[in-house]
């Protein structure tokens, strides 16, 4: 069984009275030729990864080599000891940890590509703080991370989840989609709402370019992962209030494939348009070749 779209999705755990996170095990036993079992054993292995990622991004000061970013968790973590953030705790941990994980990404540490390396903190920041501060259960992280797992594989039959491709919308944005649906299942969403909420994240943030200040993986690319982080939890709050998108999740995914086929090239990866010829850019540009050369 291959399911291509998202209402193929929700038909079958209607048909089988089946979750989400139950049918991603099952297609992911098959294709492996794993028990189920295993299957989880290796999901749990990522959350681990995801746990120490996160551990390691917010002890560590290391700069990158161009000196721009590698700090800014440990910032977050001790204006929060000095001032409560207005949104409260797990605000704090949301973004601090997306930050964390993207930070130890640029170090060339060991983070999990949910769905690509430049958007690996928003996964992991929302499912663990979250399940941190409501003491979800181990197997209710591993389902929500199954969840998130199969949202990502739909949307990439359609759309290659890659910035060359489809911009940034097809990295942080379809993080952001996975997010809202791990976190959906997390607190006991039905598969609507789960697909609701995904539909909500993505359909939010079409359009998003990637524009790589001097082509690296640091300047807009870590901050963004906080912001899509917290993106994604607005998305599931709206699907679990039961507020819908009234453009199916199926016709979401087709456009943001008509959007990246839409976009100049410029905007996508080639660090020749967007922020990175901003005059700023360029002079940071500059000084990367001299310390280079």
């Amino acid at each position: 069984m291959t399911l291509l779209s998202f209402d193929e999705l929700l038909a079958t755990t209607i048909e089988k009275n089946l979750s989400i996170s139950e049918i991603a095990q099952q297609e992911e036993a098959l294709f492996l030729e794993l028990s189920v079992g295993d299957v989880r054993s290796k999901t749990q292995e990522n959350l681990i990864a995801m746990r120490e990622a996160i551990q390691n991004g917010l002890k560590s000061t290391e700069k990158s080599v161009t000196n721009w970013c590698g700090d800014d968790a440990v910032k977050m973590t001790q204006r929060y000891k000095k001032q409560k953030a207005l949104l409260g705790t797990l605000f704090e941990k949301i973004t601090t940890y997306a930050i964390a994980t993207a930070e130890e990404n640029l170090r060339m540490g060991r983070i999990v590509a949910c769905p690509t390396a430049g958007s690996c903190g928003i996964v992991p920041s929302v499912l663990i703080a979250v399940s941190e501060e409501r003491n979800i259960s181990e197997d209710k992280q591993i389902d929500a991370l199954l969840t998130a797992g199969l949202i990502g594989l739909i949307i990439s039959y359609k759309v290659r989840l890659a910035g060359a491709v489809a911009g940034c919308q097809a990295e942080c944005g379809v993080a952001a989609a996975m997010a809202a649906a791990g976190l959906t299942q997390m607190l006991d969403g039905t598969p609507q709402e789960i697909l609701q909420a995904t539909a909500l994240a993505l359909k939010n943030i079409l359009g998003l370019t990637c524009d790589p200040v001097c082509g690296l993986v640091e300047v807009p690319c870590i901050k963004r992962n906080a912001f899509l982080a917290v993106h994604a939890v607005t998305a599931s709050e709206l699907a679990l209030s039961g507020i819908e998108s009234k453009i199916p999740l199926d016709e979401v995914v087709d456009t943001l494939k008509i959007t990246g086929q839409l976009m100049s090239p410029l905007l996508k990866e080639t660090s020749q348009g967007g922020l990175a010829k901003t005059k700023t850019a360029i002079e940071l540009e500059k000084s990367l070749s001299k310390l280079k050369g």
